[in-house]
């Protein structure tokens, strides 16, 4: 008889973990609470738009090559990918704004126009990015931390100052540019990791060599569509995938988990790896003796920021946006400081928007373009549906002063997704989009474990492990987890 696993949750996580542990023998059934897979990457389809929810940046394509593999499979079996040149646009608002691509020169280039020296700058820059990059890989990311031991280890010391895990980004950057569009351009992906760049590691750098370096690409059917790849892979493995299931309780016997309790039934487990948001699973299904984490614990955390998301189908072309879009306000630490700071809704925000339509036509109907517009936010703000209008009100407005393009014109669709959606479709602890922030105190060991410390057969993939927030490093958490489960319950 196979060991019989059960994954909760259906975003990447949890699909990318059960086709490993189907390959691995268990008899796998993966529960989802939706109506669809794909988690936070499932899409939206409405009046011919075809709209990504989540994830909407395919990064370090090198990471699903490589789980791919893990099945003797190439990733161009289940979803074509497509790079994007350029890879995005940036608005520095007073009608400036500037391009990065896959032409190198060129963006050496648009650093020398902010600098004397920074084309040289950049360079040096991503020659350092691609060094830490490379040993992050084969040292840090792929590697399961279960002592702090682990993580401080001989290499670790060695190479610290040069992989700055000790020194802080924002400091760090400024030792290569001092331009302010310039230093934007080197920690905006900070936004995504949930962290202000004065508050994270300098090792963080490495996302210039993943954006700069590795490039920007777009899946089919865009986010969505890679993760339907994952579907795939999981029936073609055997999981059982079960939608519109919602978990009441993990039922635990002595110290083991024993089944899980849904919506629609109970599932005996000889194992259950949750992909689920992890404070809700610690607090809500589990029999509180059997937390590995007190409300304390949460509550001390940095919390990463929740979004303000408006899905626009707008009746026209928006000639003067490309796929991602990014604005940097001059003073972009005010954004911060109501992020981490002084929880407020802000007042100039920094945005990105995203314009699918501008490479995948069929997300939208012929003459139209299908808009993602977001606004990183404070966790936990008042989010009514007063204060979602007025809101949107003062983003529309504040949109068309940096860009000059009026989204509230000839609009077809919309919708909003903010903090209370986040709490009601994935359980976000505070509404978070992102799980928990990358503090260094909140990186690889400091990150909540992947083992349950008080349920022997109780495991975590997703966003809030290590390595933590991101596709590739979901990928890379599943791929961990499953190697611990392999060894200690497969046949």
């Amino acid at each position: 008889m196979k060991k019989k696993a059960v994954v909760i949750g259906g975003g990447f996580g949890g699909l990318s973990c059960a086709a490993l542990l189907a390959r691995d023998g268990f008899d796998v059934t993966l529960l989802e609470k939706l109506e669809t897979m794909g988690g936070r990457a499932r899409s939206w389809q409405t009046e011919g738009y075809n709209f990504d929810l989540g994830p909407s940046w395919y990064l370090m394509p090198e990471v699903f090559e490589r789980y791919f593999s893990l099945f003797g499979k190439q990733r161009s079996d289940y979803y074509d990918l497509l790079p994007l040149d350029p890879y995005y646009k940036v608005f520095f608002g007073k009608g400036e704004s500037a391009l990065l691509g896959t032409r190198q020169q060129e963006n050496y280039a648009l650093f020398e126009s902010f600098e004397d020296g920074g084309g040289e700058q950049l360079k040096r820059y991503i020659e350092q990015a691609s060094y830490k990059y490379d040993v992050a890989m084969k040292e840090f990311l792929y590697r399961d931390y279960r002592h702090i031991g682990q993580f401080f280890n001989r290499r670790l010391m060695t190479e610290g100052l040069r992989l700055g895990i000790f020194k802080k980004l924002d400091s760090f950057v400024s030792t290569y540019v001092k331009d302010r569009r310039a230093k934007q351009i080197l920690e905006y992906a900070m936004v995504f990791l949930g962290t202000d760049p004065v508050d994270a590691p300098a090792i963080y750098s490495i996302m210039s060599h993943v954006d700069l370096g590795l490039g920007v690409f777009f899946p089919e059917k865009g986010m969505s569509g890679a993760a339907q790849g994952f579907v795939k892979l999981c029936e073609e493995l055997g999981v059982r995938l079960i939608n519109n299931c919602e978990v009441n309780r993990i039922q635990v016997v002595q110290g083991k988990a024993s089944s899980v309790e849904t919506s629609v039934g109970t599932f005996e487990a000889d194992v259950v790896v949750s992909g689920a948001d992890y404070q809700h699973v610690e607090t809500q299904l589990l029999p509180s003796q059997y937390s590995s984490y007190k409300k304390s614990y949460w509550e001390r955390k940095v919390v990463a920021p929740s979004m303000f998301i408006a899905y626009l189908g707008i009746n026209r072309r928006l000639k003067g946006l490309e796929h991602h879009n990014l604005y940097f306000s001059e003073d972009w630490g005010k954004h911060f400081d109501t992020i981490f700071k002084q929880p407020a809704w802000p007042d100039k925000p920094c945005f990105y928007l995203s314009c699918i339509s501008k490479t995948d036509p069929s997300s939208a109907p012929a003459g139209s373009e299908n808009v993602f517009l977001l606004v990183p936010t404070a966790p936990g703000l008042a989010d009514d549906e007063t204060q979602r209008e007025r809101y949107y009100r003062h983003v529309i407005d504040h949109v068309r002063e940096v860009t000059g393009e009026d989204l509230d014109k000839d609009v077809i669709v919309r919708r909003i997704f903010s903090q209370r959606d986040f709490i009601e479709n994935y359980h976000a602890y505070k509404g978070t989009a992102l799980g928990l922030s990358h503090t260094l105190f909140q990186t690889a060991v400091f990150r909540p474990s992947m083992r349950s410390k008080k349920v022997e057969n109780l495991y975590y993939t997703g966003q809030y492990t290590h390595p933590g927030v991101g596709v590739p490093m979901v990928l890379i958490a599943s791929e961990l987890v499953a190697k611990a489960v392999g060894e200690r319950y497969a046949r």
